[in-house]
């Protein structure tokens, strides 16, 4: 597991953390009193909070299904959060066996949990790299003692930009991300949007900011920019409920309406 050390584990309980946020959302028992509050209070701004977690969730299990199956053997996982089965690694090796998965998140729960990220197929390989996104060498560094840089990679970025500011060059760090990786590697991203709801979006900034966490919304536009110079798997960018429904976990009635956008394109 990359020399972690589960045993030097500290974990900051007395601010919200994106990933038991999530977890609070999806129903998981891995978060704290203050990521509860900040879970409650979202959801007061808009009562389908669980729903946007599920279907991003959903998303990432259709896209790693349809990458598995067009022969990616090899995925980079940034911003993992706290393991929720089926997880990224279970959906991969499902289709391909011997896909190796390396995961990478910054908040010291999810290393408390990478046993349950570690259980690979015989076949296949997983890891586990404590570091943020905000530091994408490092990620690159640890990663390549497990993943093949020559051979596609899929680097699968779901609801994290937008805990990214533009302060942070966030375009440029999936740019690095991307850039080291061999033709036929692709680039898997969901991002909140304030285009629907712009005045309950600047309320969630601000009950985020409260916690010390950044929260930037993203137009559709913006989040297009992410797969500039890349080739845009069909439908292209939109609302995640929509990329290939019928892949798994098809939309709910009014899904299709929550405030995600979601694409996958291919590096040329």
């Amino acid at each position: 597991m990359t020399g972690q050390d589960r045993t030097a584990i500290q974990i900051d309980t007395s601010k919200p953390h994106p990933a038991r946020v999530y977890d609070w959302f999806l129903g998981g028992k891995d978060n704290y009193p203050v990521d509860e509050v900040l879970a409650e209070q979202l959801l007061a701004l808009d009562s389908r909070g669980r729903d946007i977690a599920r279907v991003n969730r959903a998303f990432m299990h259709r896209a790693t299904r349809w990458l598995a199956e067009q022969g990616v053997r090899q995925f980079l996982d940034i911003g993992t959060g706290i393991p929720t089965e089926p997880n990224l690694h279970q959906i991969a090796q499902r289709t391909a066996p011997d896909a190796r998965i390396v995961y990478a998140d910054n908040d010291p729960i999810v290393l408390r949990h990478a046993e349950a990220l570690l259980r690979s197929a015989p076949e296949g390989v997983t890891e586990y790299i404590q570091a943020d996104a905000r530091e994408p060498e490092r990620i690159l560094e640890l990663a390549r003692d497990t993943l093949d840089f020559e051979r596609p990679v899929a680097v699968s970025l779901i609801a994290l930009t937008h805990f990214i500011g533009d302060d942070d060059d966030v375009y440029g760090i999936v740019d690095r991300l991307l850039d080291v990786f061999a033709p036929g590697s692709y680039l898997v991203l969901s991002q909140i949007t304030g285009d629907f709801d712009p005045e309950s979006a600047a309320r969630a900034i601000e009950l985020y900011k409260s916690g010390g966490v950044t929260l930037r919304p993203r137009t559709k536009a913006e989040v297009a920019r992410f797969f500039d110079g890349r080739e845009l798997v069909s439908p292209g960018v939109g609302l995640a409920a929509s990329w290939h429904p019928e892949l798994g976990e098809s939309a709910l009635d009014g899904d299709e309406t929550l405030p995600v956008y979601a694409g996958v394109a291919r590096k040329v």
